[in-house]
């Protein structure tokens, strides 16, 4: 059942890149498809301190990224993701 969620938001993720919160969204419905089969696959074997840390640097990349996306829309005034140019930045 995990893997199904993952999948579909994989998907999504390829097929809806247009813009730059859409992506986060689908990366966090990944993340937390990742932290469900973790915890069912910790709790059998008494390892939920390794899920705590997972979860705490996924709290840190959530945080940076919707930090990108604030500087990202403060300075381009929008978040179309394929407006992007690295050598803007």
């Amino acid at each position: 059942m995990y893997f199904q969620f993952s999948v579909i938001s994989l998907v999504m993720l390829m097929l809806t890149f247009k813009y730059m919160l859409v992506l986060l969204m689908m990366i966090e419905l990944m993340i937390l498809n990742i932290s469900m089969v973790m915890f069912s696959v910790f709790s059998i074997f008494n390892m939920d301190f390794y899920l705590v840390y997972y979860l705490v640097f996924s709290v840190c990349d959530s945080v940076l990224g919707i930090t990108l996306l604030v500087l990202v829309v403060r300075y381009s005034g929008n978040d179309l993701y394929y407006f992007f140019n690295i050598t803007k930045f």
